[in-house]
């Protein structure tokens, strides 16, 4: 019996969650849900996640959203083995604060620095560009001397971070001043089951927004010269 995934297409946490259940070999049922049209405030849909956020599952009868937090519940029920997400204490603390990471840091400063620009036209503040270029930097530093996120496996902690990272293909942020950043996500692009099939459809939405976000700010810059 699938999973019913509530998603958002163009939502990174949403990417992840298909990345994983990918990466494990599951079914899952995709059920868009349209946000501006506030689907996500439906008294059915409330019933099930009371936050009313998106990605939301329901796993014969049992509900449960944060994708990371599907993340975990999806590897420790499905998992055929610890891999994805390491039984070793150590191991799967690094993965859990790789994790966290992402969720409070690295995915927090992407949103608090892209969503204004392409959602109310806000201009780029260069405080929080900095904010979110440093959250880069430290994850470059995770990454020296490793494989993958933590040690030489594919993990959880990989498909929640390069969720966020594969975002930033159409924004103006240079990969190539993070080389362990860089090296890595072109190896998870590689080795993650069904990459291209999960994210193609997910970029081309962040690709045209990103594509408005670039025009707006021309608009805007032309309006602002002298005549």
């Amino acid at each position: 019996m699938p999973i019913d995934l509530y998603r958002s297409l163009g939502s990174g946490p949403c990417t992840v969650v298909q990345l994983v259940a990918a990466a494990l070999d599951l079914e899952l049922n995709l059920i868009d849900i349209n946000v501006y049209g506030g689907d996500h405030l439906k008294p059915e849909y409330l019933k099930m996640n009371p936050q009313h956020t998106i990605p939301t599952i329901m796993d014969d009868g049992f509900s449960i959203w944060e994708s990371r937090t599907i993340a975990r519940y999806l590897a420790n029920k499905y998992g055929k083995d610890s891999t994805l997400y390491p039984a070793d204490v150590k191991l799967r603390a690094l993965v859990d604060q790789r994790l966290d990471f992402d969720l409070g840091t690295l995915y927090t400063r992407f949103s608090q620095f892209f969503y204004p620009q392409f959602t109310t036209g806000a201009p780029a503040d260069p405080a929080l560009q900095k904010k979110f270029e440093e959250s880069l930097g430290v994850l470059d530093a995770f990454l020296e001397g490793n494989t993958y996120a933590v040690g030489d496996h594919l993990t959880i902690a990989d498909l929640s971070l390069v969720a966020t990272v594969s975002s930033l293909e159409f924004f103006d942020i240079n990969l190539k001043e993070y080389p362990n950043v860089l090296r890595w996500f072109d190896l998870v692009k590689s080795t993650a089951p069904k990459y291209e099939e999960i994210t193609s459809k997910a970029l081309e939405v962040l690709r045209r927004a990103a594509a408005q976000l670039k025009e707006k700010q021309k608009s805007c810059s032309t309006a602002a010269e002298p005549r």
